[in-house]
Order: C-alpha cells, then structure tokens, then sequence
C-alpha cells in the first residue's frame, strides 16, 4: 500500500515541541477543555477525551499535566467558551491551506487569521474554498524497529479497521477513517504500540509540487506565522516540498 507521507512535517513539529513545549501544551489543554466539557473528565466513558490523551502523549506531555489539564477543565466547565473554527484561503504558490483554531473570541480570531493569509499568503477565502481538495483521516504513526513485524503490524491495523498501510524508512503511517481513528488507535495501543503521533488530519488529495527556494522559505514563513498564534490548533496544506517527497 502506498501514499504521500508528511513525516517531514511530523518531525519538524517534533523539533517545535521541544523548543516550544509551553505553548503545544496550551493547545493541548485547550483541546482537553472542549473534550472534557462534551463528554466528561472520565477518558474510560469520554473516547474524545481519550484521543486527545494519545496525542498529548505522542507529543511528551507528562502524564502530570495531562491529568491536572483534566481537572482544571472539570472545575472549570462553567467557564470554559472555546468554540472551534476553520478558516481557508491560499498561500505563496497557489497552496491550499486549512487552518484550525480553537478560540473564545471569533471575532478577534477571524481578523487576525485573514490578516495573517493576506500578509504572507494570497488570501483568505469563503468556507469551502479548498477544503475539497481535502479528507479528514486518522494518522497514526509508529516509529520503525527491530523490534515489530511489519507484516504483523500491517494485518494487526488492517484488521481493526485501518484504511491504508504505509511503509516508510523510517517509520509506519497508519490511515484511518475519522469514524474508525478512536478504534484503531485503542487496539494498537492495547497490543502494546507507542505513537509518534496519534491524531485526526486533513490529508490533501490533490496536491502542488512546489520547488522554487523563493516561495518554499515564503510557506514556511506563513505556516510559522499560523501556528505561533496561540488560537490556531492546527495548519493543514498541499504543498509537497524537497524534503517531503518520497522516496522510490
């Protein structure tokens, strides 16, 4: 099975967590908060919540932090106003990009993210604009070792419900539907497998190869100026660069 890999992008959020790990914590509590507020504080009866725990963890978050995350939302559910949002548009080289946000001021969130498109990208547009060129999936990653069977992995994931399998030289990207992310994810974790990343994305279906040094430095400026906003969750693009590629 085959399909592009974003690990180049998962590793560079890596290197970001290190440096930045107060503020990928924030965003996490922040995703805590929503969850705990749908469903409870009690991850057995609450599977977002749980998925939530998985990328806290795929992201180093000390267990500490996550369960005081938890009852800091539990005390706080009365005062917790975060509303979800999406916002679109295009950036240098006619990239497609989705922007995730949690935030409790809409209004201040949609101002800053359109001006943000317009300073280093081609434009904010209407909801719907790209998001075409976009599927919603579950992606999990597991580091490759001596220590698993590929083939064992490939059927232990096909088995429970994953769509796709994907061998890479360093790693194993696992897709999922949305629906099925949660079921996935939990069966490989019982059957003893950490994640590098556990987590539900936007995954391009059609994509632009982008090689111009000029406007490669101009995405990465514009997908660094998103995420250091502190209401943007998440930036989903389709633009394959150098690294990204794979390889044959």
């Amino acid at each position: 099975m085959s399909g592009h890999s974003k690990w180049a992008n998962i590793k560079n959020k890596k290197e970001k967590t290190d440096n930045q790990r107060g503020k990928i914590f924030t965003k996490i509590g922040r995703e805590i908060a929503i969850a705990v507020k749908e469903g409870g504080s009690d991850p057995v009866n609450n599977s977002k919540l749980r998925d939530v725990i998985a990328k806290a963890k795929a992201n180093n978050m000390p267990n500490d932090n996550i369960t005081r995350s938890i009852k800091k939302a539990a005390g706080e559910l009365g005062s917790i106003n975060y509303e979800t949002g999406s916002y679109e548009g295009y950036g240098p080289g006619g990239v497609a990009v989705i922007v995730e946000v949690l935030t409790d001021n809409r209004n201040r969130t949609a101002a800053e993210i359109r001006h943000l498109f317009d300073k280093y990208g081609n434009g904010m547009g209407n909801s719907g604009c790209v998001s075409w060129m976009f599927d919603r999936k579950g992606r999990i990653v597991i580091e490759r070792s001596a220590s698993i069977d590929e083939d064992e992995l490939m059927m232990q994931a096909l088995d429970v419900g994953a769509e796709d399998f994907i061998a890479q030289d360093d790693c194993y990207e696992i897709l999922t539907g949305p629906n099925d992310f949660s079921t996935v994810r939990e069966a490989l974790e019982a059957a003893g497998f950490s994640f590098l990343s556990a987590e539900t994305e936007m995954i391009p279906s059609n994509t632009v190869d982008v090689s111009d040094d000029d406007t490669i430095e101009k995405i990465g400026r514009m997908l660094e100026m998103f995420e250091d906003n502190d209401d943007v969750q998440e930036v989903f693009h389709n633009a394959i660069l150098p690294e990204e590629e794979e390889e044959d």
